[in-house]
């Protein structure tokens, strides 16, 4: 069982992908990782020896922001840009997409449920 980062890495994926599970962590810098690693990528996780774990270990608190750290600086830069009032920051503030996307179609997973507003418009519909 490989614990890297604090996350338990699932024993029956190949390496490359269990890498993955890592929040800042994609395929490109897991091939990266483990070819600075001279790790084979198809290993599974579960036949991965402590040394090798050790390895990979090392080189990603030597290298790379995961985790806590990132989430961290993620959250403080959206922060900042809500703080200063730019478009972008105004995006986040409203829950609206950030980057140009049209809004009058699609954008749901931003928006909420379509649902939602039509059960809005038969309570206004009933007032009236």
């Amino acid at each position: 069982m490989a614990r890297i980062a604090g996350i338990t890495l699932p024993p029956d994926k190949r390496i490359e992908i269990g890498l993955t599970y890592i929040y800042g962590i994609g395929r490109s810098k897991s091939r990266q990782l483990l070819d600075e690693a001279k790790i084979d990528r198809n290993k599974k996780v579960k036949a991965l020896s402590e040394d090798e774990v050790n390895k990979i270990r090392q080189i990603i608190e030597k290298r790379e922001k995961i985790e806590g750290d990132l989430r961290k600086e993620v959250t403080l830069n959206i922060k900042r840009l809500v703080d200063i009032g730019c478009y972008r920051g105004l995006r986040h503030k409203k829950k609206l997409p950030v980057r140009g996307q049209r809004t009058k179609t699609n954008a749901r997973t931003r928006k909420g449920v379509k649902g939602q507003r039509i059960k809005k418009l038969k309570e206004t519909a009933k007032k009236a």
